[in-house]
């Protein structure tokens, strides 16, 4: 695989893009720097923010957004406790009763899709467990949702994210948490966020773009994610994977583009040239020695980046070594 390449800035060849929120747009309450400055400059394309996060409800996101200066509604904000609370829907009766591990989005969402919330597994007639990420989870809820599972009940996950990242670093996301209940029952629950296809085709159905492009910041969901569902995206550094991680991916893990930042969405990228253990990308030229791939010439960023990924792709298909990268490159 290698990278692609466009001759015109790279938001003009679709008509939706997809971002992802936390590392995306925004760490913990801030955004990321630059990110509102670059969307607000996306003038023909949709904008749909695709969440793992099933915290807050899609309002309560949309307000986090235009406290930051976007301009949102709520059908633009897509969570993943809608789409397994779409999930849910098919696979259950209509209103039935649901022990819910989470926060006022996953109970939200269930709600809207014909379901009813509880917090206590012996509430009359409880047709299935689905947990979702809040800050507030504590032991005691884990176990309840141990103890229901065990009785036989189905299980649904929001999202497996095994970290969030915040304002403060990198913190343990819904996924440990489901980890953590999964050692516990012995099995593994129907999932909807990202990587897998339900976050995606709730999207998709929803605003039905032609050319759709991801942007993330995670090779394991984000990117991957996209892979699956045949969308072309972008990944940025401003979240959880670096740049070695992007070199070092899997070929289901790898991003079509790759940029520092959402205003890579506005740059042009070239292809990238590999000639022995160089490469070149516009006016950036990288080299690679010993595993170790060096800048020789810097040009845009984005140029920069691609000449420095392209040649760590192409060393590592030549012979499957790690690939580390100078750290003068960053991230």
């Amino acid at each position: 695989m290698t990278l692609a390449a466009t001759d015109t800035a790279l938001v003009a060849s679709h008509d939706a893009i997809l971002l992802d929120l936390d590392g995306v747009v925004y760490r913990g309450g801030d955004a990321v720097p630059g990110a509102v400055e670059a969307l607000k400059a996306v003038d023909d394309a949709r904008l749909a923010y695709l969440t793992n996060n099933a915290n807050r409800p899609p309002s309560a996101v949309a307000d986090h957004l235009r406290d930051l200066g976007l301009t949102v509604s709520e059908d633009d904000i897509v969570t993943s406790a809608q789409a397994i609370a779409g999930v849910m829907a098919h696979d259950l009766p209509a209103g039935a009763t649901v022990l819910a591990i989470g926060g006022e989005g996953l109970r939200t969402a269930l709600t809207e899709r014909g379901l009813v919330p509880v917090d206590d597994r012996h509430a009359p007639n409880v047709a299935a467990v689905v947990q979702g990420y809040t800050p507030q989870l504590g032991w005691r809820d884990l176990a309840e949702a141990a103890y229901a599972i065990q009785s036989g009940l189905p299980w649904y996950a929001s999202n497996t994210d095994l970290t969030i990242p915040t304002a403060e670093g990198i913190a343990p996301g819904n996924g440990a948490l489901v980890h953590a209940v999964g050692l516990a029952v012995g099995r593994e629950p129907v999932v909807a966020g990202k990587p897998y296809a339900p976050l995606f085709e709730e999207t998709i159905e929803r605003i039905a773009p032609d050319s759709p492009l991801m942007v993330g910041d995670r090779l394991d969901t984000d990117i991957s994610g996209a892979r699956q569902a045949s969308i072309p995206s972008l990944f940025v550094l401003t979240g959880v994977n670096s740049l070695a991680d992007v070199i070092n991916a899997t070929e289901g893990e790898r991003p079509d583009y790759v940029g520092r930042d959402l205003s890579a969405l506005h740059d042009v990228h070239p292809p990238v040239v590999i000639d022995g253990a160089g490469a070149t990308c516009g006016s950036a030229s990288a080299e690679i020695s010993d595993g170790v791939v060096r800048v020789t010439k810097s040009g845009t960023s984005t140029e920069t980046l691609r000449a420095v990924v392209g040649l760590g792709w192409a060393a590592r298909a030549e012979s499957a070594i790690t690939v580390t990268v100078d750290a003068t490159i960053g991230a």
